[in-house]
């Protein structure tokens, strides 16, 4: 296999101890402008694993995300940002970290080097060929996450992966790689931070592409977002003047009695106010 860790490599800048503040965060920002440019290129890879996303969800399938330390908790983010977002049930999009829920804030050691766990894990959510999972690696070459799409790719379950080197493992292990080039990092091999970064920025793709495919947004609002503080019924509120033209205390009373702005949207118009 032809694989280099470019992730691994010498960083592009040496004594960085001896840099200024400003310095730093200037070459810092510096590396940071080419992570956008590398998704770039990996839009047909992006593309192709939406794609089957989408389709998978549409028959009644789920999206699981599963990595080790930053990559884990980037998925475990991702995920959890899906119900508040877009209104959908915890169990639609799932994060899986290595190590378990107490790794997302401490490191559990050698959890990541297991070739069995990440199985375990997933058959825990009773995983079948009708969901997608989705390995988060930097390095593509993470023992608990390729040995998991190795077995799903045994189970007729689609797989796919986030990597951010070129023929990894686990690029060669999913069945819809996706590839992120970014290079070596500021501080050599600390994938937290260019790799991270492509990371999340792909993710946000994935996740509300497939969101707004599967008709949870409207024109450009999070009509089925969750009114979990102030500041969400307040943007609600607006959503529903702007969409009925009514008034702000009317859309109150709307968003108070449908408890979802499209609940009161959709009602006001079939004529069932009931907002009084």
């Amino acid at each position: 296999m032809n694989f280099t860790k470019t992730t691994e490599q010498d960083s592009n800048y040496n004594h960085l101890e001896k840099m200024s503040i400003s310095e730093l965060l200037s070459n810092i920002n510096n590396e940071d402008k080419s992570v956008p440019q590398a998704v770039e290129k990996s839009l047909p890879q992006i593309e192709a694993l939406v794609s089957i996303i989408v389709t998978k969800l549409k028959e009644g399938g789920r999206l699981f995300y599963m990595g080790a330390g930053t990559s884990g908790r980037l998925g475990i983010l991702d995920a959890s940002e899906c119900p508040p977002t877009f209104g959908v049930s915890h169990d639609l999009v799932i994060g899986l970290i290595a190590g378990g829920d107490s790794a997302i804030r401490k490191a559990v050691e050698f959890a990541e080097d297991s070739t069995t766990q990440g199985w375990e894990d997933l058959k825990t959510y009773q995983i079948s060929s009708k969901d997608v999972v989705v390995g988060i690696a930097a390095s593509g070459t993470t023992p608990y996450v390729i040995a998991a799409l190795k077995t799903c790719n045994d189970n007729n379950i689609i797989t796919g992966c986030i990597t951010c080197n070129k023929n990894s493992p686990l690029s060669q292990t999913a069945q819809y790689p996706i590839e992120v080039i970014v290079g070596p990092e500021f501080v050599t091999g600390s994938s937290r931070m260019k790799a991270g970064t492509a990371q999340k920025l792909v993710l946000n793709m994935i996740t509300t592409t497939t969101m707004i495919q599967l008709g949870h947004i409207k024109g450009n609002k999070m009509v089925d977002m969750q009114l979990s503080n102030n500041k969400l019924v307040d943007r609600g509120t607006k959503m529903i003047m702007t969409e009925l033209n009514v008034s702000e205390e009317e859309a109150k009373a709307l968003l108070n009695t449908h408890k979802n702005v499209r609940s009161a949207i959709k009602n006001y118009k079939n004529g069932n106010q009931k907002n009084r």
